[in-house]
Formats: C-alpha cells, sequence, structure tokens
C-alpha cells in the first residue's frame, strides 16, 4: 500500500488504510460520478511519522493517569498532544509523496498553487460505537505544498480532541491503536450549489428527484440561512414536474481572502432560478445514478464549478443515505386505494430496482 491513493485507484478492500471519506469519493469516482479531483493520504503515512517522532512514548507520557473527570487537565494534555503532532517533521518519504501528488493535482487543474481541501478520513469513524464521528478537522482553501503539509500535520492532531481522547481512554481503546488517513482535493468554486433527494422529503415519493439550489456556495441552502429555490424533476422521464423560484436575498461567496461569507445577492439576479433547466435534469440524472449504484435513496450535496465547461460543470460534493424516508416501511396497496395512489406506487416500482428495494 502506498502512502498515497488517488480516487481513481479506489477498490473497496483499501477502505481500512484510507478511511470513509476517501472510500466514498473513491467509489464515486469509480462508477463515473463526477467529483472534484483529489488523492488520499493513507494511513501508512501516519503511521510512519507516528513511527518516526516515536509518538507512542510521548503519548504514554502526556496520556498516563489522564482523569476523564477533570475537564482542565484534559483540555492543558490534549492540547500538549496535537501541539506535538502539529511540529513534529515528517519522514522525507511522506512529505515528498504529499508535495508531489499536490504538485500533480496542480498540474491536472492547470493552475499554481491550486487550492483545496483537506480533509479527515479517520478509520476510527466507521466504527458502529464511534460516537465523536465527523468531528474531526477539515481545513479548506488551503494553497501550496507547505500549507498543505501544515494542514495534513493538523488533522492528524485533531484526532486528540479532549471528546475523542476521553471517548478512548472510557472505553478503553488504546490511543496507539488510532489511525487517520487524510483527503486532499480541489476547491470547488460554484455558481450556484445545494442538496437532492432522490425522493420527495416532503412526502417520500420515490418517483422523483428533488432538488434545492441557491447562488454561490451550498452553506445558505445547507444552513437554512437561504431560501432556495425548489425544483421536482420525474425520475422516468426527466422532466422537471415543478418549480418554485424564491427571491434569494444572499448568497454565499468567496472573499479575496480565501474566506466563504454572506453577502447580499445581487438584485438582478435574486429572484431568476439559480439553475438552467439543463443544469437541473443533470443533477437529476446524477442522483438517479448515485441511487441506482448504492441501491438505496441518496442525500446529495452539489455544486456548479465554474472552472469547468458548460454541459460537464455538475459536480457531486458527497452522497449519503436518505435516513428519514428510507427508514419507514413501504406501504401496501389494497383494492379501493386511490387510482392515482396506485400509479404512483407502480413508477416507484420501476424506478426502484427489486434489489435495492430488499436493502
Amino acid at each position: 500500500m502506498s502512502v498515497i491513493m488517488w480516487f481513481q485507484s479506489y477498490w473497496p478492500a483499501m477502505k481500512g488504510e484510507v478511511g470513509g471519506k476517501a472510500a466514498s469519493l473513491g467509489e464515486m469516482t469509480g462508477v463515473g460520478l463526477p467529483v472534484p479531483p483529489g488523492f488520499a493520504l493513507t494511513t501508512k503515512a501516519y503511521r510512519q511519522a507516528h513511527d518516526a517522532a516515536d509518538l507512542d512514548a510521548t503519548l504514554a507520557r502526556l496520556l498516563h493517569g489522564l482523569d476523564t473527570k477533570d475537564t482542565g487537565q484534559v483540555a492543558t494534555v490534549c492540547a500538549e498532544v496535537r501541539d506535538v503532532i502539529r511540529t513534529m517533521p515528517l519522514p522525507a518519504e511522506v512529505d515528498e509523496a504529499i508535495r508531489q501528488a499536490y504538485g500533480e493535482l496542480c498540474r491536472l487543474a492547470d493552475a499554481t498553487d491550486l487550492p483545496v481541501a483537506v480533509r479527515s478520513s479517520a478509520t476510527s469513524e466507521d466504527s458502529p460505537d464511534a460516537s465523536f464521528a465527523g468531528e474531526h478537522d477539515t481545513y479548506l482553501w488551503v494553497r501550496g505544498g507547505d500549507a498543505v503539509v501544515d494542514a495534513v500535520r493538523r488533522c492528524w492532531a485533531s484526532l486528540f480532541t479532549d471528546r475523542a481522547t476521553c471517548y478512548r481512554v472510557e472505553m478503553g481503546y488504546e490511543h496507539r491503536s488510532v489511525e487517520m488517513a487524510v483527503v486532499i482535493q480541489k476547491m470547488v468554486r460554484p455558481k450556484s450549489a445545494g442538496v437532492a433527494f432522490t425522493l420527495n422529503p416532503s412526502d417520500g415519493d420515490r418517483s422523483v428527484v428533488a432538488i434545492d439550489s441557491a447562488w454561490g456556495f451550498g452553506e445558505g441552502v445547507v444552513s437554512g440561512e437561504i431560501t432556495p429555490d425548489n425544483f421536482l424533476v420525474d425520475k422516468v422521464l426527466f422532466e422537471v414536474s415543478k418549480r418554485n423560484v424564491s427571491t434569494k436575498e444572499a448568497e454565499f461567496v468567496l472573499t479575496d481572502d480565501d474566506r466563504v461569507e454572506k453577502q447580499p445577492c445581487d438584485p438582478a439576479k435574486a429572484a431568476e432560478p439559480s439553475l438552467t433547466d439543463s443544469e437541473i435534469k443533470a443533477i437529476a440524472r446524477l442522483a438517479r445514478t448515485a441511487e441506482r449504484h448504492y441501491g438505496c435513496p441518496q442525500d446529495i450535496e452539489w455544486a456548479v464549478d465554474l472552472d469547468l465547461p458548460e454541459g460537464e460543470s455538475i459536480i457531486l460534493l458527497q452522497a449519503r443515505p436518505e435516513t428519514v424516508w428510507s427508514k419507514k416501511p413501504p406501504q401496501q396497496v389494497t383494492e379501493g386505494d386511490n387510482p392515482s395512489d396506485f400509479m404512483s406506487s407502480i413508477v416507484s416500482t420501476l424506478v426502484n430496482p427489486l434489489h435495492a428495494r430488499k436493502k
């Protein structure tokens, strides 16, 4: 196993070495779904850096006798552990691999100092009892080899947040057993962004794809700070069956110093749809492809990337199982039911393969 895994090189047996985030991006890439290009630094890199810095000895010294009930002691000790990891020198092989892979990503994007997201992909997050899943660090709009290497170390250091450290102590897990992979991925510069569900979240209807969209970055849609445009797309004909274009008074945009901020929307486009019909249909088709691959309804984050040509600009940022309607048992159609409901159930069956329904 190399210390670098490009998304297109992923196969399922690698999940333990690259963590859940990288595995998902690799799997999506492998089935032809468009994701921002990038690579993962595998857990092998963390182990090599860990061993070279003799981190086990440091952890044993600092964490011995830690009283998880003493929040002051926990905060002080964990901060010291994180400082050690953030400043530890990397083995030459690991340092060079990160810089070479980042340089290749810059070359592929035809950009100097390409802005990237550096995201933790901890294997511990995939454990069924991992109560701290999702709390590890992510750094956005990172530019340059030095900054990427520094962000990798900071991601590793986030293995030792106060909460994660206390959890391992209380569960009897060894600190030396935890590992982390790191995702390095091109940042998206979106014209518009949002979410898509491969069912109608208001009533669970699986015959449609529901899309919420707003100008700029998707933070406003996900957080609920902006009232998005809403579109429903038929899964069979891929026609827009319903549209609701809102007045979007604000948008999240990138500032000159690489920060994403909420700003007033240009009045000239505030009441305009944030997606064209061709973009709406393209998002729906990609969402449907993801649903077919994973075999269950999906909750998808997407963006229209200004750096890509028209017709190729839809990017998927994340795909995960929809968790509300998917857990409800399917309704049985019986004699006397409304004929329109009966036809709706037929359409649902047509667009949801048998193997997916069994899952």
